[in-house]
């Protein structure tokens, strides 16, 4: 990396992967409360193709990416947290898939030294998103009936792990045998074929002996219909993301029909309110990585030459674990 420019991946305008340029740009210079962090991962995401597509408004041309891990190579004057060479990641910047970033120092954690720099990248958003849809969102207990879709991606293993370890009796769905292995090998209990059955709901509820507590949908569009058939009275749908499309408006009527369901559409964003609440996900997520009781599956990685081919990849829903870009 030269000294006074960085190589960046740019939403040239909205659209598919094609508008994806590699580009030079100045070298980053930190503000009073950031620090510049030279990039050994960093993480692809949905939302980052929410804001390539425009349905999450950010004015182009921009780098895209929010979520890397890296060394520390420069300070603002008033960083005081972090000192020059430290390992740390982010979930929360704003242009990561680049050789350099510019990050708020609020929105940084460390990394311990027993987990690397491309693991932690790895496992920031992901990690941070199971933590806080399993513990905040809808606090699973021991003996929660609890589905999980797309189980074998790279949130899905973990929200597997995450529920298996609180005691909760785990339905995954996938779409292929290779996937069903991975979400047996992640934990779960019950694995259901979308290709294999007429009645998703019904194959779901027969699994969970009459619907299940909670259901954890990131898949959306494609999901949604089952995912309210499939939950018991008062249970609730938790729709965090739309990998197939964005749900429709639909009839509220349906909540009570169903049972008096709950359906919330959550982003970590609103999870990560305080330094604190950060501090406390993000610690617990890298510690369970350290101490060996949390697996991170790294399903790719791409240079940013191949940003392109990563997201087509993600948005193809071939995928299992987690992409990454590696400057």
């Amino acid at each position: 990396m030269a000294s006074d420019e960085i190589r960046a991946v740019v939403v040239t305008a909205n659209g598919g992967p094609e508008v994806l340029d590699v580009q030079t740009r100045p070298t980053p210079e930190p503000g009073p409360r950031q620090l510049v962090v030279e990039v050994e991962a960093s993480g692809v995401n949905f939302i980052d193709v929410y804001q390539r597509q425009g349905v999450y408004a950010v004015p182009t041309p921009f780098v895209l990416g929010g979520e890397c891990a890296g060394r520390v190579i420069a300070l603002g004057a008033e960083v005081t947290e972090f000192a020059l060479d430290d390992v740390v990641a982010t979930a929360s910047a704003d242009g990561t898939h680049a050789t350099a970033v510019a990050v708020d120092v609020d929105k940084v954690v460390p990394v311990p030294a027993t987990v690397a720099a491309e693991t932690a990248a790895a496992a920031m958003l992901q990690g941070m998103t199971a933590h806080y849809l399993v513990n905040s969102t809808y606090p699973v207990r021991e003996g929660h009936k609890v589905l999980v879709h797309a189980a074998a991606g790279g949130v899905g293993q973990l929200l597997v792990q995450v529920a298996k370890a609180k005691g909760a009796q785990v339905i995954g769905t996938v779409g292929s045998a290779e996937k069903e292995h991975v979400a047996r090998a992640a934990g779960a209990d019950v694995v259901i074929r979308y290709d294999q059955v007429d009645d998703l709901a019904e194959s779901i509820r027969h699994a969970s002996d009459g619907g299940v507590d909670v259901a954890y949908d990131g898949v959306g569009k494609a999901t949604f219909d089952a995912s309210l058939a499939a939950l018991r009275p008062r249970g609730m749908l938790v729709l965090f993301g739309a990998a197939s499309g964005q749900v429709a408006p639909f009839d509220v009527q349906r909540l009570n029909r169903g049972g008096s369901l709950f359906l919330t559409r959550p982003t970590l964003a609103h999870y990560l309110a305080t330094r604190d609440e950060l501090l406390w996900r993000a610690g617990d997520v890298l510690g369970a990585i350290a101490d060996g009781s949390l697996h991170i599956a790294i399903g790719g990685r791409y240079p940013l030459e191949r940003a392109g081919e990563a997201y087509t990849a993600l948005e193809s829903r071939r995928t299992t674990g987690k992409l990454l870009l590696i400057p």
